[in-house]
């Protein structure tokens, strides 16, 4: 299971960071399609005039929320902390919250519903290795 945890956190660790590379790149959204989940964004979260006008914030959550703590997952695990399954877990969760909302401001996709797969799987095999490591 540590492999596979390894291969995920860091997958969606550099997918995160690429992603909010591309944010920051074209804020805007016009070169990489992004333009009407904009304005869906702004039609349904709080502070539209404030975090909204572009994608830079959003880029810094993502970066935040899904690429740091999965690479800091990923570092635990290579590093075989006994933090590191916990980490796994708290990630997987953090990354199906974001899809949750990203499902509610555009529905579903089958981007998004895959991330959304990657986080269940990052839980389970989080979960499995917890209480594998507990019975020892």
């Amino acid at each position: 299971m540590i492999k596979l945890e390894k291969i995920l956190t860091l997958f969606i660790g550099i997918g995160a960071i690429g992603g909010a590379v591309m944010m920051w790149i074209d804020p805007t959204g016009v070169t990489w399609g992004g333009e009407p989940l904009l304005e869906l964004l702004r039609a349904k979260m709080p502070w539209p005039d404030v975090f909204f006008r572009n994608f830079i914030p959003s880029g810094f959550v993502l970066l935040l929320l899904n690429g740091i703590t999965q690479l800091v997952a990923a570092y635990l695990l290579f590093k075989k902390h006994p933090l590191a399954q916990k980490a796994v877990l708290v990630c997987g969760i953090i990354l199906m919250l974001w899809i949750v909302l990203e499902w509610w401001v555009w529905g579903f996709n089958a981007i998004s519903n895959l991330y959304f797969v990657l986080g269940l799987v990052e839980v389970a095999a989080a979960v499995y290795s917890i209480k594998k490591n507990a019975k020892q």
